[in-house]
């Protein structure tokens, strides 16, 4: 018996009119369509007349739920993936049972739509001719400053996911370690309240202290300039953006500088008398 085809179905980001022609199909011929949430789903499968099974794959049941989809697939069964918005796979745990069911031989069929990502990138008006996707940074302040040191010379267009009750905290580090580089931060894409906040990070980041942080949002910053990746993180600077956009005082700027740079606190003491 042939196996059944998974089918990688992307979904509207908000405004459900830029469903596709093919999703709306493979959605009705499936056997099974398997969701992140089936209620939410549907309510796009009620716009559409689509009336095909449904049953949730979530990321606290992926490891349960993946291998009975296989073995529906194996059946000979066409199950099409979705997740609550978007693209499958992409920052949301779709990955799990796609390699599970490539390493079956499992076809796995995409069917192209909205992502958020390239959505926002596509008007942030910098540069896309290469650019790296990061999804969403660690929720603890440490190992997120860890990471956004990690990439401080990444050269090409950087892509973030936030959740709304971080985005500031996010913003504010983002600064603090990367400088106040061109950033595009865009909320509610395709939806009513639909907004796109250009500027500086500093810029972004006071837009975004006096207006709604309420909704999805996603994060393009500049790669860093040539010369930044000739050198390390300046400590002098490194503090300024730790007392402007953290509001820390002199002392406890020193005290996370030297943690979150890992040098010695007597050091960056030193640069903190040069300011």
């Amino acid at each position: 018996m042939n196996s059944g085809t998974l089918y990688i179905v992307a979904t509207p980001i908000g405004n459900l009119e830029d469903m596709t022609l093919r999703a709306i199909r493979v959605l009705k011929e499936a056997d099974l369509i398997a969701a992140e949430d089936t209620r939410h789903t549907r309510k796009l499968l009620d716009r559409y007349d689509i009336s095909t099974s449904l049953t949730s794959y979530h990321d606290h049941n992926k490891e349960e739920k993946a291998p009975v989809l296989v073995a529906k697939l194996l059946e000979g069964k066409n199950v099409a993936l979705v997740s609550d918005a978007g693209t499958p796979g992409i920052s949301d745990p779709g990955y799990f049972l796609i390699n599970l069911a490539i390493h079956q031989n499992i076809p796995v069929v995409p069917i192209p739509g909205a992502t958020a990502a390239i959505a926002a990138l596509s008007i942030s008006g910098l540069p896309t001719d290469s650019f790296v996707f990061e999804g969403f940074l660690p929720s603890k302040q440490g190992a997120r400053t860890k990471r956004l040191q990690e990439i401080a010379t990444e050269k090409r267009t950087m892509i973030f996911y936030e959740a709304p009750h971080r985005i500031i905290r996010t913003i504010e580090d983002m600064a603090a370690v990367l400088g106040d580089r061109k950033a595009v931060v865009t909320r509610e894409l395709t939806k009513v309240y639909e907004e796109a906040i250009r500027g500086t990070l500093s810029e972004v980041l006071a837009r975004l202290k006096t207006g709604t942080t309420k909704g999805e949002f996603t994060i393009i910053i500049h790669g860093a300039e040539e010369h930044a990746a000739q050198t390390d993180i300046d400590p002098q600077e490194y503090l300024r953006n730790l007392m402007l956009h953290r509001g820390l005082s002199k002392k406890d700027a020193v005290a996370v500088a030297a943690k979150e740079l890992g040098l010695p606190k007597k050091d960056v003491y030193k640069e903190s008398l040069k300011i």
